[in-house]
């Protein structure tokens, strides 16, 4: 699963990437363009609940569950049409599959803004422009190609009324996300062959200074407001903030952030709404060798569960033995959750929920 981290150049995208992956591998300078190839990273996905169940158990290792980043470099007016190093940045944004848009939202004349000022809409605007013009030129590709299938072919004749309700659509300033015929069988063809960029989940970064991570500044409520009006979310962060609290022990992050008046770090709110926004949750599993957190999609039941272990676990699954997370803790691990009866064997057909601790048994 990838997040792609979108925005304007200089709006602090490399310097969020650089603390998100606790890594200086995404070059953070003062200029347009200064990322050139995608960085990517592997990211850990925050839960306490993995230090919990650690120090019941006592393992030899603890696996958090992660989450791929990619660091987009900066789009500007026009990219649709090639400028900057638009097309190709437009295309890594096609490979992720929910986008994170960084917003700048303070004033600082010592870093220079692309467009000469800083209003967080015309930003917002300007990038999701170029996502819908990116979207009409993929689709006018097909359309062409349609017209000429759609004489022999009902099926191409169906996907060319849809997608040419489509254009309409894109072209009247509207996301694919909001397009009212999307459980049409034809539409869900076009989907997954374009991949449309407009039709990914977004959420926004609001990138502030020190002042800003108290009360909201005016380009934080202005960003709110255009959000709730599109029903998107928004998380606000220090990004310079957060690069200084990379090399900080857990101690003194906690300290600095309760200083600042915040419980947890706007990175790693962002680490778990793109978790949550992706519809993924954790199962456990936890013994000595290590405790580990599992990533399935909401929904999964327990025989695929087992086989993002391992395929065999899901060929020759059996059954599962289930302890919530709740109960664990609560009676002190495996056996103590046993005695009290609460663990559960389970088939087939059992939805894995959120925070369950498992042990599959599978014969192959």
């Amino acid at each position: 699963m990838k997040v792609g981290i979108v925005g304007l150049p200089n709006v602090g995208k490399s310097t969020t990437f650089n603390a998100l992956t606790k890594t200086q591998n995404a070059e953070a300078a003062n200029f347009p363009f200064c990322t050139i190839e995608p960085n990517k990273a592997i990211v850990p996905v925050p839960d306490e609940r993995l230090n919990k169940l650690s120090e019941i158990v006592k393992p030899e290792r603890v696996l958090p569950s992660t989450i791929e980043f990619v660091d987009i470099a900066g789009l500007v007016k026009g990219a649709s049409k090639g400028e900057g190093l638009g097309n190709q940045f437009l295309a890594n944004i096609r490979e992720t599959d929910i986008i994170l848009h960084m917003v700048r939202c303070f004033d600082d004349p010592n870093v220079i803004h692309v467009e000469n000022s800083v209003d967080p809409i015309r930003d917002v605007e300007i990038i999701e422009q170029e996502l819908i013009l990116a979207d009409m030129q993929t689709l006018e590709k097909r359309i062409n190609k349609l017209k000429k299938q759609a004489k022999g072919s009902k099926e191409a004749k169906a996907q060319l009324e849809i997608a040419e309700e489509l254009m309409k659509w894109l072209e009247d300033g509207n996301f694919v996300s909001t397009f009212p015929k999307k459980d049409e069988e034809a539409f869900k063809v076009l989907e997954k062959e374009l991949n449309f960029l407009t039709n990914k989940e977004i959420f926004y970064g609001a990138n502030v200074d020190e002042e800003g991570l108290g009360e909201d500044n005016e380009y934080v409520k202005a960003l709110k407001e255009y959000a709730k009006k599109h029903n998107r979310e928004v998380i606000k962060l220090c990004a310079k903030l957060e690069e200084e609290m990379v090399d900080m022990d857990d101690e003194e992050r906690k300290e600095f952030l309760e200083s600042m008046g915040a419980k947890e770090s706007g990175l790693d709110q962002i680490i778990k709404k793109a978790y949550e926004k992706l519809g993924l949750i954790s199962y456990f599993t936890a013994g000595k060798k290590e405790v580990r957190s599992w990533t399935i999609k909401n929904g999964t039941k327990a025989p695929q569960a087992a086989g993002v272990i391992h395929s065999d676990f899901e060929k020759g699954f059996i059954r599962a033995e289930v302890i919530s997370y709740d109960d664990f803790i609560k009676y002190g691990g495996e056996q103590g959750a046993k005695e009290a009866g609460k663990m559960r064997l389970e088939g087939k057909d059992y939805v894995v929920q959120d925070g369950d601790v498992m042990h599959f048994r599978f014969n192959v």
